[in-house]
């Protein structure tokens, strides 16, 4: 009789345990979550922030200097062509040239904000 109560105990023991690691791993996997989606609306925070300031979307930038991916590059080139084809003097947009310039800074300054972003993660990985 002592013995099946010693292996009901054990086995209660075991079956309290397995529900509590199970607890544990579901309550880690919320808290991950959590500061996900922390991240996510801070950073959703911060584009609402710079696209108000700057007047213009990140999208629609892209969309007037016809570029898919930030670079460089593209941009300064398409900037370039886009920036002459509108000069005044040659018959452009006054409207149309200052709206390039408008989406050429909106990407500057996320180039700028994706650089500082790889420095600070680059900092934090070396002070680990």
């Amino acid at each position: 009789m002592a013995r099946f109560i010693a292996q009901i105990i054990v086995l209660g023991g075991q079956v309290v345990a397995r529900a509590f690691t199970q607890a544990l791993r579901q309550e880690f996997q919320r808290g991950q979550a959590a500061q996900s989606a922390a991240k996510t609306a801070k950073e959703g925070v911060k584009r609402a922030t710079t696209n108000s300031m700057m007047g213009i979307s990140l999208e629609e930038a892209k969309q007037i200097l016809n570029i898919e991916r930030i670079d460089k590059e593209a941009i300064t080139k398409n900037y370039d062509h886009l920036f002459k084809v509108n000069e005044k003097a040659g018959g452009g947009s006054f409207y149309l040239q200052s709206k390039v310039v408008r989406a050429k800074e909106r990407l500057d300054a996320e180039l700028e904000a994706t650089e500082k972003e790889k420095q600070q993660n680059t900092e934090d990985s070396a002070d680990k």
